[in-house]
């Protein structure tokens, strides 16, 4: 059976990761060059905070907790919630950190047909509710999952349930992409189809979601 519906996780796989924009926020927030030293998956032996997480210990939300707060702190400021820091290191333009790959890979499988979903934990929460007039590729997805709301975080089973419910389709019709192993082991428990996302390559992966879909790499 060829799966008929992309699903896709927001931070880091369609967006670019604070770790990849460190230069633009430090300019943002008026701090010098090389401040923000926390790497996470790009250089996970200077980063104890990221290996906690990785290990289970502290969840994905309490790191970016701890990492606003450290921030803020740095800058002067008290985030003690997560969409001020967001604004404040990215700015009034989210489209800038939006991985070209992602639009890409959004338009083909749109074009072919396929159903497209977005399954987050912390899509609104993150980035608060009105960042989303300003990405308007949103509206090619047929669905938006998100924790913020429901109160589900992957990878609990009932997360899933809620894209393969709202969508109208079986699991094993879905290609879940994702950048956290917990989630992916989640989603094929489920039924689905996972690929783990490799922030340091995402044309690759990106490539391997579509090869899923039966959608051939363009030349």
């Amino acid at each position: 059976m060829t799966p008929s519906a992309l699903v896709l996780d927001f931070g880091g796989v369609i967006s670019k990761t604070l770790f990849e924009t460190h230069n633009l926020s430090e300019d943002a927030l008026g701090l010098p060059r090389g401040t923000l030293d926390w790497k996470g998956p790009f250089d996970p032996s200077t980063d104890p905070l990221w290996r906690e997480m990785q290990a289970g210990k502290i969840s994905e939300r309490d790191y970016w907790y701890r990492r606003a707060r450290e921030t803020g702190t740095l800058a002067g400021e008290t985030w003690d919630d997560l969409p001020p820091f967001l604004a404040a290191i990215r700015g009034n333009d989210p489209a800038a950190v939006i991985r070209p790959e992602a639009l890409t890979a959004i338009d083909r499988a749109k074009s072919a047909g396929c159903k497209l979903a977005i399954l987050s934990n912390e899509l609104d929460l993150f980035y608060g509710p009105e960042f989303r007039t300003k990405l308007p590729f949103l509206a090619s997805f047929d669905l938006i999952v998100d924790a913020t709301y429901t109160g589900i975080l992957k990878p609990d089973p009932r997360a899933f349930a809620f894209a393969t419910e709202g969508l109208r389709i079986p699991a094993a019709n879905c290609v879940f992409v994702d950048d956290q192993k917990r989630n992916v082991d989640g989603a094929v428990a489920a039924g689905m189809r996972a690929v783990l996302f490799d922030v340091r390559n995402p044309a690759r992966s990106y490539a391997e979601a579509l090869g899923h879909l039966g959608l051939a790499p363009e030349t």
